[in-house]
């Protein structure tokens, strides 16, 4: 009984790093959307019309409750006078 609470445990942990990982990577998502939104003086109202979606849509984004899809970011980055840039990187520990 050991052997398989230690494989659950395993098991638990990889999904709560995964999900963990999804809700930051929304969470800063939501702060850059904000930081860019402020600095050119939008509220969450104008922005939200200016890219096509309500503002509640956009205040959901901003607090990392939503996770949206590229060509949402496509129309956020226009409507903040923005530059997309999606990029992949690796990981520190993969440099050697």
């Amino acid at each position: 009984m050991t052997a398989r609470h230690s494989r659950w445990e395993r098991t638990g942990a990889e999904q709560h790093n995964a999900a963990y990982e999804e809700a930051r990577a929304a969470l800063l998502l939501g702060q850059m959307v904000h930081d860019r939104r402020t600095a050119v003086g939008l509220t969450q109202g104008e922005l939200a019309e200016r890219a096509g979606m309500t503002q509640p849509q956009l205040s959901r984004l901003e607090s990392g409750g939503a996770t949206p899809t590229v060509p949402l970011l496509a129309r956020l980055a226009a409507a903040l006078d923005a530059e997309l840039d999606i990029t992949f990187k690796p990981h520190r520990d993969a440099a050697a």
